[in-house]
């Protein structure tokens, strides 16, 4: 994908509170307005093999409002692909127009596919993969969250020699293909900290089988409840983040990581003179769903 990634701004972060530890933000979000961040990282050698394999139609995998989903249908219509969205929840097949993520997609020449949350459990079994096949022909499969040996490549380049000179990087962490990258990519002094959005330890084993580095640790206490989840708290924090800073995070992934790292820093878990580095990894198209949620609740929303 031809997109603009020399330059990317990096910029630092005034923390309003006394330390000598300095916070900084590579913007990844500014690379493309749909097709950013580690979205553009995990497809850049995917769509590299798809049309070296001579596939015309690319089919993927997610969620009710999957940043994942709105890149592949962006990414495919840019570069001539056909599209293809295996849908959890069948419910949502009736959704289509109130859904901003699913309704991008489709503007963009995405074709859906519906299924039960029982039978998306079953999406990486031969059966699974098989019926789609006899629906749908000949495509190039990308996984869910676009993870896989070639996104981890594509990752890894997110760390370039203008990153040399910070101690810590940090990302967020939803199916372990960024941080995988970041550590195959990060210099040998440099360690990796991973924030999940989702609860549970078992990214731990999907990290590990994705790199043999051992530069990093995730540090999982700042899910806020869960994939998807929010809480006021956190909605206060990335709307007062961005009043400070004019940089904008999502709910599910960045927000939960920046308000991980200056917990951190406040905390004093970092040592003197440390500078850390968090990769804005995108996913703001996810802002406008969370908050129809959230209105629906009568709760804050993201500004």
């Amino acid at each position: 994908m031809e997109f603009e990634i020399e330059n990317i701004p990096i910029q630092e972060v005034t923390l309003n509170f006394a330390t000598d530890v300095r916070l900084f933000v590579k913007r990844e979000d500014l690379i493309h307005p749909f097709v950013s961040g580690n979205k553009f990282r995990k497809l850049k050698y995917n769509l590299a093999e798809a049309k070296n394999k001579k596939h015309d139609t690319l089919l993927t995998f997610g969620g009710a409002f999957s940043n994942h989903i709105a890149a592949v249908a962006a990414a495919g219509k840019l570069h001539g692909f056909q599209t293809i969205g295996i849908i959890r929840g069948e419910e949502l097949n009736s959704e289509i127009d109130s859904n901003p993520t699913l309704k991008f997609a489709q503007k963009n020449g995405m074709q859906f596919h519906f299924v039960s949350r029982q039978a998306y459990r079953e999406k990486t079994s031969e059966t699974f993969i098989t019926q789609l096949k006899q629906t749908f022909g000949r495509f190039y499969s990308i996984p869910e969250g676009g993870t896989n040996k070639l996104a981890v490549q594509g990752c890894a380049e997110i760390i370039t020699e203008n990153e040399r000179d910070f101690d810590t990087i940090c990302c967020a962490v939803g199916t372990g293909g960024t941080i995988a990258g970041i550590c195959e990519g990060a210099f040998a002094h440099q360690q990796i900290l991973g924030f999940p959005a989702l609860k549970g330890d078992f990214l731990q084993k999907e990290v590990s089988q994705l790199t043999d580095q051992n530069n990093w640790k995730l540090i999982s206490k700042y899910h806020f409840g869960g994939y998807g989840k929010v809480s006021d708290e956190l909605i206060a924090f990335i709307n007062q983040f961005k009043q400070q800073t004019n940089i904008p995070l999502d709910p599910i992934y960045t927000g939960k990581m920046l308000f991980g790292i200056i917990d951190l820093i406040k905390n004093g878990h970092f040592g003197k003179q440390n500078r850390i580095l968090a990769i804005h990894s995108g996913g703001l198209q996810g802002i406008e769903g969370m908050n129809q949620k959230l209105q629906k609740k009568g709760q804050k929303t993201i500004v």
